[in-house]
């Protein structure tokens, strides 16, 4: 794996990917879980970690190991790994229902840590690839390819995630997430993204 900085979801699913990330000198940002936090990503830097690689990537334990940052503060990614359910040869993917992935794909897509260049990947188990179509909507990305234990599967680039779609989140779910919270619009018009 050539990136050197990469974003991977908190699920304990991808908890392997992190852990060999770490090892092998690459810096990763997770996700708080639920985005709960105002700045919502723990920085796991494998030079500043203050203890065990697996306790540091671990969600149960990253606070214990690493600083959080601001959605404005993690750069350019090389690579994304989220979590899926089920996926198609397509690069669709339905996730867990809640939109955490979404979103924090439209927070990193508005601040410019995920560009055209960033690589999207989920890593499955055979039997989570569906041979058909998977429903999506306006706010859903698409990968750019399905890892599992034996092989790796291209899929073509389409569907890059939005920034954030305002409109496609309640209230509620807004104010439960203090980093969207913090960006909300008023009278509309979202604030510009940090420096």
């Amino acid at each position: 794996m050539s990136a050197r900085q990469l974003k991977a979801n908190p699920d304990r699913a991808q908890l392997p990917v992190r852990i060999a990330a770490l090892t092998s000198g690459k810096t990763v940002f997770m996700a708080v879980p639920r985005l709960t936090a105002l700045h919502p990503f723990y920085l796991l830097d494998p030079a500043m970690l203050t203890g065990h690689a697996a306790e540091a990537a671990a969600h149960e334990t990253a606070a214990d190991h690493a600083r959080t940052v601001a959605i404005d503060q993690v750069p350019q990614l090389d690579l994304v790994v989220c979590g899926s359910v089920a996926v198609n040869p397509d690069g669709a993917r339905i996730g867990k229902g809640a939109g955490y992935a979404d979103i924090e794909l439209g927070l990193l897509t508005d601040v410019g840590a995920i560009t055209e260049h960033t690589t999207i990947v989920t890593t499955v188990h055979p039997l989570q690839i569906i041979d058909g179509p998977l429903p999506e909507t306006e706010h859903d990305f698409r990968l750019d390819a399905i890892i599992t234990p034996d092989t790796i599967i291209a899929c073509p680039r389409s569907r890059r995630p939005h920034g954030i779609l305002w409109s496609h989140l309640t209230a509620a779910k807004i104010a439960a997430i203090p980093a969207l919270a913090a960006l909300a619009p008023i009278d509309g018009v979202p604030p510009a993204p940090g420096p």
